[in-house]
């Protein structure tokens, strides 16, 4: 079992690198005077589904919500488990 500051950092973690990644790619489209300026959608979308990824690799050890309504969704309705063995 892991210790629960170990499981909120990752979550922390993950969400961050999510939403980093993300409006990180939407602004390299965007946005003038870069490289990636009219990228289009498809930049966009993968850039999406690196961000994503990454997110969830990072904050496995906490069940990787990576949407902190779903973790308190979980800690109100009383679930004993937020993840894999996670309490």
């Amino acid at each position: 079992m892991d210790n629960i500051g170990v499981v909120f950092l990752s979550e922390v973690v993950g969400t961050a690198i999510l939403v980093l990644l993300g409006c990180g790619v939407v602004a390299n489209v965007a946005l003038a005077k870069n490289k990636g300026f009219g990228g289009g959608f498809l930049m966009v979308a993968i850039g999406w589904g690196l961000g994503v990824y990454a997110g969830v690799i990072v904050a496995y050890n906490s069940g990787a919500h990576l949407n902190p309504a779903v973790t308190l969704g979980l800690v109100a309705s009383g679930a004993t488990e937020f993840g894999s063995g996670v309490p």
